[in-house]
C-alpha cells in the first residue's frame, strides 16, 4: 500500500487574517490527513472586521498553476473558493478541462461560489455571476451555495426549509451534478439544516445552531472538508456527511471561547472522522 498522503487542490484566495480562504482549505485538508496543494487566484486584504481591498492573480497565471500542480503531483479532488473575475473563471474553466477536473471525469470538483459576504452583500461582479453560472456550474461535481449566494444566482429569496427545495432546483437546473444548499443564514430556523439534491433524491443534513460571534470560514471549512473525502474515495453523499460533521465539531471546539476568528481556529483540538 502507497505512504502517499490523499492530495487535494484549492483554487482560491488569500485571507490574511488567516480565517478563511485557501488558509482556513489547507488546514482543513491537512486536518483530515488530505495533502493540500494551492492555486491562488487573489490576494485579499483583511481582518476578522472585513475585507478592505485585493489583487487579482493574472488569470493566465491561475490556470499554469492548476496545470502544474495536477501534470505532476496530481490531486484526487478540487474545490474552488473566491475566484475574482470573469476572466480568471473562464481561465480555471480551460485548464480543468485540461487535466481532467470536473463532473464526468476523473476528479471531481467542488464549487463553493463565493459571491456574498456573511452579510449578504455582493462580492462579485454580474460577469463573474454569469461566469459561474455558465462555465463552472456545469463542470461543478457539487455546488455549496448559502441562502445569500443564491438569492444572487437565482434572484430566489429562501425565508423557510420549503424554500430551500426550490432553491435546489433551481441550482440543479445551472448544470451541476449535486446541489448543496447551506442553511445556516435562515435564522428563523432553530436548527441548521443544509439540503443534498441530486435532481431526483433529497438527503437532509441537520445540525445544531450556534450562538457565536465572528465566525468566520465555516462555508470554507464545510466545502474543504468535502473535498478532503472525495479525494479519499468517498462517494458524494458519504463525503457531503462528513464534512457536515467535521464543521459541527469544528463550531463546537470555537463554541466555549465565544467563537474566535473562525472555526478553522481550533483545529488543533480536533482529530478527522475516518473515511
Amino acid at each position: 500500500m502507497s505512504s502517499t498522503p490523499p492530495r487535494a487542490l484549492t483554487i482560491a484566495g488569500t485571507d490574511s487574517g488567516g480565517g478563511a480562504g485557501m488558509h482556513a482549505d489547507c488546514r482543513t485538508f491537512f486536518s483530515c490527513g488530505v495533502h493540500a496543494t494551492t492555486a491562488v487566484t487573489a490576494v485579499t486584504v483583511q481582518n476578522s472586521l472585513g475585507v478592505t481591498g485585493f489583487t487579482e492573480i493574472p488569470p493566465e497565471v491561475v490556470a499554469a498553476q492548476i496545470r502544474a500542480v495536477v501534470t505532476d503531483i496530481g490531486v484526487g479532488a478540487a474545490k474552488t473558493g473566491m475566484l475574482a473575475s470573469a476572466g480568471i473563471i473562464s481561465a480555471i474553466a480551460g485548464a480543468c478541462d485540461e487535466v481532467g477536473i470536473g463532473r464526468g471525469r476523473e476528479i471531481p470538483f467542488v464549487v463553493d461560489p463565493v459571491s456574498a459576504s456573511m452579510h449578504g452583500d455582493q462580492l462579485l461582479h454580474d460577469d463573474a455571476l454569469d461566469g459561474l453560472r455558465g462555465e463552472l456550474f456545469p463542470r461543478a461535481s457539487l455546488v455549496t451555495p448559502n441562502l445569500d449566494e443564491v438569492r444572487l444566482l437565482t434572484g430566489i429569496e429562501v425565508t423557510s426549509r420549503a424554500g430551500m427545495l426550490d432553491a435546489a432546483k433551481a441550482m440543479y437546473e445551472l448544470g451541476p451534478q449535486w446541489v448543496l444548499i447551506k442553511g445556516g443564514h435562515l435564522a428563523s430556523d432553530p436548527d441548521c439544516m443544509d439540503l443534498l439534491y441530486d435532481g431526483a433524491d433529497v438527503v437532509e443534513l441537520p445540525g445544531p445552531r450556534f450562538d457565536t460571534r465572528h465566525t468566520h470560514g465555516g462555508g470554507d471549512t464545510l466545502a474543504s472538508a468535502i473535498t478532503s473525502a472525495l479525494a479519499k474515495g468517498a462517494d458524494m453523499p458519504e463525503a457531503v456527511a462528513f464534512g457536515k460533521r467535521f464543521v459541527v465539531r469544528a463550531v463546537e471546539a470555537a463554541y466555549p471561547l465565544g467563537g474566535g476568528v473562525g472555526p478553522v481556529s481550533n483545529f488543533w483540538r480536533l482529530s478527522a472522522d475516518p473515511i
